[in-house]
């Protein structure tokens, strides 16, 4: 009796390699989103770079609202900013078209 082609050997079998082009628009090789590990250990480096060679306090000092007025005017746009990420926002319209 010969050997039916259509019955399992037994071997594993793996998938068909995409050609370039279909690897290409599938992004294999290139990283993107939360798995962006390089785009992280970049950011890390730069983030411990610029702390160890910058006055924070400083920074800190030079980024605080100089006025009354700029203070709340910071306030109102932080407040802002979380009501749209809330969905809440008044300012925003529904409809995307719209914007």
């Amino acid at each position: 009796m010969k050997d039916d082609p259509k019955k399992d050997s037994g071997k594993p079998t793996q998938p068909p390699k995409a050609s370039g082009q279909q690897q290409q628009q599938a992004g294999e090789g290139r990283q993107y989103g939360e798995g962006n590990y390089q785009a992280t250990r970049d950011y890390g480096k730069g983030l411990k770079e610029h702390m160890q060679s910058h006055d924070i306090e400083k920074e800190a000092r030079d980024a605080a609202p100089k006025s009354d007025a700029e203070a709340a005017d910071m306030e109102r746009a932080e407040e802002k900013g979380r009501s749209r990420a809330r969905g809440d926002s008044k300012d925003v319209p529904e409809d995307p078209a719209e914007r």
